[in-house]
């Protein structure tokens, strides 16, 4: 992989943004649940926290239910309704469509698990009074994502898995970028620099969509600018949604190992390997050998390499990449969709 034209050091540093995610309120330590309680989540309200800009919303509320009130529950037809019968699945649509504008530009979107209105794999579906169902998404949240399917959404519960929370936040960082990017003027110079900088990380993703993306770019001088933000952010999205197994982490470290290995003596460039393949052998986590070449890149004056987002795809201090994977976390495809939770706390 041959450096490319746009790139240097410094943009890499000027990419640095504050995603803006959305949140159910009771994750912060709300007191919007049915019951009057909340749900904080600590790796939300404790650790995201200090870094993203929370955009809360709780839609019981937000229709006017107040706290606590009668639960409510996801029948067979994509109604919500409470257990008295009452119907809140037009008061609820409509407070989505309401809605749609101000949290249009959100990087991201963390809900509350088996929630009937918030939930996105695991809320329980009722008919005739009972559970038919376990895999439901809630109403609110379907029709956000509907006006949006490309935005990184994922259950509080699904974080506590290091695989699932290390892929949902780099998606919200990748798109906060993006949305950085297009958000002001631009020019076709900026997106190669931008491609530039996310190829490596894109290409642990996705190397097929990371290519077209990359031959977008090469054709796209005299397209409407319109047409090709669009066509890029669909690819880019699509690829990052692929979460990346252990052998494209390993294939593109070797990558990054490729420009700077002319750089290093033979002992520097042997310890590089080692540590991939330990690695890969899921001895040490994916934090130990991106460490090094990242030193290595600074030390060397790589500027190329030191500007890959794919060495730092998120604030350090979120600790995401210092988990050691286990035997069998490959981390193959996208992320899969849960069975059902246990039916505790699945009221809204």
């Amino acid at each position: 992989m041959k450096p490319e034209v746009g790139i240097d050091a410094t943009a890499a540093a000027a990419a640095e943004v504050t995603p803006r995610v959305g949140v159910s309120s009771c994750l912060l330590g709300e007191p919007v649940r049915y019951n009057g309680g909340h749900s904080r989540n600590r790796f939300v309200s404790d650790v995201l926290a200090g870094y993203v800009e929370w955009v809360p919303v709780c839609p019981e509320i937000e229709i006017g239910l107040g706290a606590p009130r009668e639960s409510l529950h996801l029948t067979g037809e994509g109604q919500l309704v409470s257990g008295s019968g009452e119907d809140h699945t037009a008061a609820v649509t409509a407070l989505a469509h309401r809605r749609r504008a101000g949290l249009n530009g959100l990087d991201g979107y963390v809900v509350k698990s088996r929630s009937p209105s918030c939930g996105l794999y695991s809320v329980r579906v009722h008919a005739n009074g009972r559970i038919v169902a376990g895999n439901g998404r809630g109403l609110f949240a379907a029709r956000m994502l509907a006006a949006d399917p490309q935005l990184p959404a994922e259950e509080e519960g699904r974080l506590n898995d290091p695989l699932l929370r290390e892929s949902f936040v780099e998606r919200v960082w990748a798109r906060a970028r993006l949305s950085q990017l297009f958000g002001g003027r631009w020019r076709l110079r900026d997106l190669i620099g931008f491609h530039a900088r996310h190829k490596l990380q894109l290409m642990a993703h996705d190397p097929a969509r990371a290519h077209q993306a990359g031959h977008l770019i090469a054709v796209a001088h005299g397209r409407a600018d319109g047409e090709v933000r669009a066509e890029y952010t669909a690819l880019f999205a699509e690829a990052l949604a692929r979460r990346v197994s252990r052998a494209r982490h390993c294939n593109a470290m070797h990558h990054a190992f490729g420009l700077v290995s002319d750089h290093l003596d033979d002992t520097r460039r042997h310890d590089i390997l080692d540590t991939i393949d330990a690695y890969r052998r899921g001895e040490v986590p994916l934090s130990v050998p991106v460490t090094l070449l990242r030193h290595h890149a600074e030390g060397c004056n790589a500027s190329y390499l030191a500007a890959q987002t794919y060495l730092d795809p998120f604030p350090a201090g979120l600790g995401l990449r210092n988990h050691a994977p286990g035997p069998g976390q490959s981390g193959r495809g996208t992320a899969p969709k849960t069975a059902a939770e246990p039916t505790k706390g699945g009221r809204g």
